[in-house]
Parts: structure tokens; sequence; C-alpha cells
């Protein structure tokens, strides 16, 4: 890499309150921060380091802000993603302490109306099931990205049209929409929003005073970074992930400083400046192994599995509890050695990165008196940039019928409703979030193409495969969504 203004970037760092430390375990750390995020063309990164009950190091390095070159700081706002599971988790716990709820519970028991798709599922998944990933839903996430809903309870009524991934108690599948229904669980027994739980229960308690569940909040401090993601080998500016109504499973922004305290509080059993902030109990629990997780077979890792709003595995000697999490142009971490008692936070506005992971490790090696590895892979993935449209039909395969053959309403009840119109003589797909272009691939299926810059949360070119009925008329439409085809069906014409 040229020095140029990137490596001024790279080699900037902005110090903070507990920005320095005697400690000799850390000593060179933060050229060796700006090292890796020269090696992977990061715009910046905000870390906490903490042990038994102090900060031993909190700092900001690079810009929030690369355009106006605005520096971060221990309080820049960062959204954690999936690094909030473990806030919806402890909410879960806190009602388990006040006897409001069993783990064992059923979720069906404390939502009106919520039925899964099969009968073993609406009386074998529990709670614990949920926040463990054992309870089979799997993703879906295109029902919470692509149709989203105004309230919570109006995804639940969407369950029972949708097929489960894997089996319950057997799962190991991830989902985002398990955390969806625990926040629900936790509305619907406190009579308040999961945002008004998180705030009063864990931000306050826990003095996370720069944290909030809402976008326009974090930008309103005037101290937010701004998603970056590398395409081609060049930095770009990404837009920010809209949560809608699956917050639980994602939708806290906060501060390196903040997660600091957080990572406090699971250190000390659950206490807080000498506060019980956490039940004890709870705290032990969702650190336990409750089920297995799917992963590569590594020499030095013994096991890996999910405890409750926490991944939980022994790698190299070591017991950690972590959780990383990814959105639109950042990637996050926060990891805690409870038998050690440390704990590191590292928060990159960088998409898809292994950064916070490389960084994590060298510092644990140096916390724990390690051998230094300097054989790290740089690993980024390029972001979501949609492809050129192409608006020509397939001479050689045409579709089987006019293009006003496909106009209508088509509707799947687990989904949502999908409009198929015709403008200017081309197809158009209208989704309740975003409207995409179809472009023609071959006979009846066409890619959908996005008419507007959209989060990197996963590449929407979804090939849409329009089907005939006896009468010769288009009746439907399937969608890869899951892992089976989702069909849409539909209801009339345009």
């Amino acid at each position: 890499m040229k020095k140029s203004i990137l490596t001024i970037l790279f080699l900037t760092t902005f110090l903070s309150l507990f920005g320095q430390s005697d400690d000799n375990r850390l000593n060179g750390i933060e050229k060796e921060i700006e090292k890796w995020m020269e090696a992977y063309k990061a715009v910046g990164l905000s870390i906490a380091i903490v042990e038994n009950e102090e900060i031993l190091f909190n700092k900001g390095f690079g810009y929030r802000d690369l355009e106006n070159k605005k520096p971060i700081t221990e309080n820049t706002v960062f959204p954690i993603a999936s690094c909030s599971k473990a806030f919806t988790a402890t909410l879960v716990g806190m009602l388990e302490a006040e006897n409001k709820l069993l783990l064992t519970d059923r979720p069906t028991t404390h939502i009106p109306n919520l039925q899964f798709n099969t009968a073993e599922m609406n009386t074998s998944i529990s709670i614990s099931d949920l926040l463990s990933h054992k309870s089979g839903i799997g993703q879906l996430n295109g029902t919470l990205v692509l149709f989203p809903e105004n309230n919570r309870l109006k995804i639940m009524e969407k369950l029972k049209y949708i097929k489960p991934e894997g089996k319950v108690k057997e799962s190991t599948i991830y989902s985002n929409m398990a955390y969806t229904i625990a926040g629900t669980v936790i509305e619907e027994i406190t009579n308040k929003s999961w945002e008004e739980n998180i705030q009063r229960n864990i931000f306050s308690p826990l003095k996370m005073n720069h944290s909030f569940t809402s976008l326009g909040q974090a930008k309103n401090t005037g101290n937010f970074s701004w998603g970056y993601g590398l395409f081609q080998n060049k930095i770009k500016k990404v837009n920010f992930e809209e949560y809608y109504d699956y917050k639980p499973a994602g939708g806290i922004r906060s501060t390196s400083k903040d997660l600091a305290h957080w990572m406090l509080a699971w250190l000390n059993e659950g206490k807080f400046e000498n506060t019980q902030v956490i039940p004890e109990n709870f705290i032990k629990n969702a650190r336990k192994f409750h089920n297995s997780r799917e992963g590569d077979d590594e020499p030095n890792l013994y096991f890996q599995g999910y405890g409750l709003g926490w991944r939980v595995e022994a790698r190299n000697g070591e017991y950690r509890v972590q959780h990383g999490g990814n959105t639109s142009g950042f990637t996050t971490l926060v990891v805690i050695y409870p038998f050690k008692k440390f704990g590191i936070t590292i928060l990159t506005n960088q998409d898809d990165s292994i950064l916070p992971y490389i960084i994590a490790d060298a510092i644990q090696n140096r916390m724990l008196n390690k051998k230094s590895a300097s054989d790290y892979p740089v690993v980024v993935q390029d972001i979501y940039q949609s492809s050129e449209i192409k608006k020509s039909l397939n001479k050689e395969k045409p579709p089987s019928k006019s293009l006003a053959s496909f106009v209508g309403e088509y509707e799947h009840k687990g989904y949502g409703k999908v409009k198929i119109v015709l403008e200017d003589d081309n197809l158009y797909a209208n989704f309740p979030t975003y409207k995409f272009f179809l472009e023609h691939l071959h006979y009846n299926i066409f890619v959908m193409k996005p008419l507007q810059d959209i989060s990197d949360i996963f590449n929407p070119e979804f090939a849409v495969n329009f089907k005939m009925n006896e009468n010769g008329e288009m009746a439907d439409f399937t969608m890869n969504l899951q892992s089976e085809p989702v069909e849409f069906i539909r209801k009339n014409k345009g």
C-alpha cells in the first residue's frame, strides 16, 4: 500500500480516558492494532479490555466518518448486531428470577394466538430452545427483512404458515426469528416494549449512557459511526440495516465504553459497582453448554456450542463465552473469559470482516502470556453490489406468455404479499420494503434486481420462478427464501 491519506488514517489513534495502560501485557498494543487495521484497510474501530472489576484499556482508532475525517472515541456509537442477543436472553433471565416465567415454558403459553407450523413445535419448543437455537425454526430472514410488520404480534401470527428448517431439540440452526419470539414473550409478560425493558433493566443500571435501541437516537448523539465495506479492494460507504421488528435479535447500538460495563457485570456474577444487576444464577446458566454448534474441525478447538444468548467454546485450553455481530457496514465482537476474569469488546465499521477476531486473539495471547501469532489471514468479504440491469428478454428462451400475463398480487401467508406490475414494458416486484426490477433469465424465470441502494444484509438477487395452472394462467411463483422454495400464490390479476 502506498503511503498516502489511507496510511495516515490507519496510523492515527485517538486517546481516551482509558487509552493508556501501565499493564506490561498491553505494551505496544496500539501499534499492533494499527498494523492490522492497515492490512485490512479498515476505516476505524473502538476497543475495550476489562479485567476483574476495572477497565484496562478503552480507545478509539481511525475514523467514524471517513469523508469528514471525524475520529472514533470510546463513546462512538456502533450497531452491535447479534451481540444484542445476550441482552434479550438476559431480560428473560431476569423474568425467570422474578418467577414470571420458566425457561422450560412454551412461548405459546405467553403469546396469544402464537402457533407454529407443526403440533410437535407447539408442544415441544421451549423458551430455552429459542435462546440456544434448538427450536428448528431457522433463520427466516426473508420474512423479517422483506416483509416487516409494524408490531411483533403480527409476525407471530405468520409462524403457523412457515415450515421449520430443522427438528425441535435436535437443531443447531441459528435463528433471528427465535430471538424475535423471545422478545415478544418479554413484552407480553411485562406489558412493556422490548426497547423499554432494555433501557430500564440493563442500560440504566449498568450506566450504559450511550446505548440505544433506535438508529435515530444513535444518530442524534452526533458521535456515531458510518458503516463501510470493501469491494474489489476499495473502501465503500454502505447503508445502515433497518431492524424493524426483529430488534431483539440484533437492534442495539452501543459503544466500547458501555460494553465494558456490560462485560464487567458478566465477569462479576452479575454485579456492577456492587449492585446485583443481572441474576447470578442466570449468569452461570447462560454461559453453560446448551446446544452444539457446527463449525470447522480445528485441533485447538475442543468443543463449541450455544449457551443462552452466547456462543461457548473451549479453545487453546481456555473456556470463553463470546458472540459476534455482522450487519451492513459493521462487524463486532464481545468475548469473555469467565474463569480468567477478563473480556474484550471490538467494534469496527467494516462489513463482514474477521478483523475483530484477529485482534481479540492477539489480545488473548497477551493477557494469558501465550506465544503471539503473526500468520493471521486477512479475510474481508466483498460487500454486495448490484449487477447491471439487463432490460431485454432472452429471445432464445422467451417467456411462455406475454409479460402482462404475469401481473397480479401474489401471497404467502407466512411471508406476505408481492405485487407484480408492468411498467414501460418491464416487470417489477413491489415488496413492502423494496421495489425490484425483474430481469428475465429464461422462460418463466426472472431475477430480482434492486432499484435503490440497499443495506448489505444479503444478496437480494433471488430467482423468481413463475408457474402456470392447467388453464395456462400464471398461478404462483417460488423464491428460495428457505432451504426449500417458498411458494407465493396468485390472489388476483393486476
